[in-house]
């Protein structure tokens, strides 16, 4: 396949339009998983509801159920004439100035509108004395108050929340239409990489990517597979690519992707598939490369460790978002700072912060004064990026910013 020439840099914006139309138009399949593992998936399918919530009128406390309609101006007595629990339906309704025994979550008997509970009564044998002030249809939920049958619950798009799922369970709903989780291969790159572990020979570093890469995507419930490392040499890095492009949805790299000699990626891209943008006017990940290789999506990050997170969590996160055809945006917070920025360049900026509440309740970020992308000990430190928008600008003590968290 002839690619078209290298685009010139573009705004990150533009970078997430260009994932959001790639990702689109390679939408990955559905699969429908039993209820129990479909929690933080992808719905693929809305579900309608089969039935109503609450299907019938039940108590929503332990008491008596009554006739509101028999209640005098002060205190009544009422009869205590039959029970109803909780997983069972007793035949026949009250009568006239008649009560049943009923605990939570039982049907409300036949004839029956409101329940007092049994701390506001006396018994007295087989009578009920219920207090002056009941209000008609107190602790009463009525039978599709919550959901009614055919509404829809849930739309495609969303994310499998614990109270999602729990909602379909209530309506009987055994499995779900989800979208297929992307397989991601993980490459790291240089020849200067060395396993932890290993001793360090002159002019050689660990390899710390590979477990910030593998644990990011963990954290999005992937199951990334790691491949061995990527030398400096044009056409190892073919033959690697190439082999992951057939296999898997995702092929994820780090460093090989500026402009240096034996920065062999984007030219290995250009020739055996398509560059859909190379860099990205941020900072850090300038250099940031996506492009498509057989059926896989090649998303190629600089290799420098904050320029990995930054670029992961801003560029990534949409590109297997969007594969799943998630919908719902990621959380942005908003915070005051508690230092001020002064930024002197026209790029999308990503500074590592801290965010916390203080004593008002208003959350605080505190920017990191370190600027180095190779600095991973400040990133450790943080739990999120401030996000500063294109153009110079300084920006106070207490100016409101958007702020990404990591998790």
């Amino acid at each position: 396949m002839t690619a078209a020439p290298f685009p010139t840099s573009i705004l990150h914006a533009e970078a997430l339009g260009i994932i959001a139309e790639v990702a689109g138009r390679n939408r990955l399949d559905s699969e429908s998983l039993a209820l129990g593992r479909t929690h933080g998936r992808v719905l693929a399918q809305d579900v309608i509801a089969p039935m109503p919530l609450p299907p019938f009128d039940n108590s929503a406390m332990d008491g008596f159920a009554y006739r509101h309609a028999d209640l005098t101006d002060g205190p009544t007595r009422l009869r205590l004439s039959g029970e109803q629990f909780a997983g069972t339906a007793e035949p026949g309704s009250l009568a006239a100035g008649e009560c049943w025994r009923i605990t939570t979550g039982a049907p409300l008997p036949a004839g029956a509108d409101s329940v007092v509970i049994k701390e506001r009564v006396d018994v007295d044998g087989d009578c009920v004395h219920v207090p002056a002030g009941e209000m008609a249809g107190a602790n009463v939920r009525r039978a599709g108050e919550d959901v009614r049958e055919g509404d829809r619950v849930l739309q495609a798009g969303q994310v499998l929340t614990p109270a999602r799922v729990s909602l379909a369970a209530s309506l009987g709903i055994s499995s779900l239409a989800v979208s297929r989780r992307p397989t991601v291969a993980v490459f790291t790159s240089g020849d200067e990489l060395v396993e932890p572990g290993l001793p360090l020979s002159p002019g050689q570093i660990h390899d710390s990517n590979r477990e910030l890469l593998m644990g990011l995507l963990r954290a999005e419930g992937l199951e990334p597979t790691a491949w061995p490392r990527l030398p400096d040499d044009a056409r190892q890095v073919e033959i690697a690519l190439r082999d992951a492009a057939c296999a898997f949805d995702v092929v994820l790299t780090c460093g090989a992707v500026s402009a240096g000699e034996k920065d062999h990626i984007p030219a290995v891209v250009e020739r055996f598939g398509d560059v859909h943008f190379w860099k990205v006017l941020m900072k850090p990940g300038m250099p940031a490369l996506l492009g498509s290789i057989d059926q896989a999506r090649i998303l190629a990050l600089p290799g420098n460790p904050v320029s990995v997170l930054a670029t992961w969590l801003t560029l990534g996160r949409a590109l297997v978002d969007g594969l799943q055809g998630r919908t719902e945006p990621r959380p942005i917070w908003k915070a005051r700072l508690v230092a001020p920025i002064d930024k002197r360049h026209p790029r999308r900026e990503f500074i590592r912060a801290t965010v916390v509440f203080d004593d008002a309740g208003h959350l605080s970020a505190m920017p990191s004064s370190a600027t180095g992308s190779h600095r991973l000990r400040v990133a450790a430190d943080s739990d999120a990026l401030i996000v500063v928008p294109e153009a110079e600008q300084a920006l106070p003590v207490g100016a409101v910013v958007e702020v990404l968290p990591y998790r």
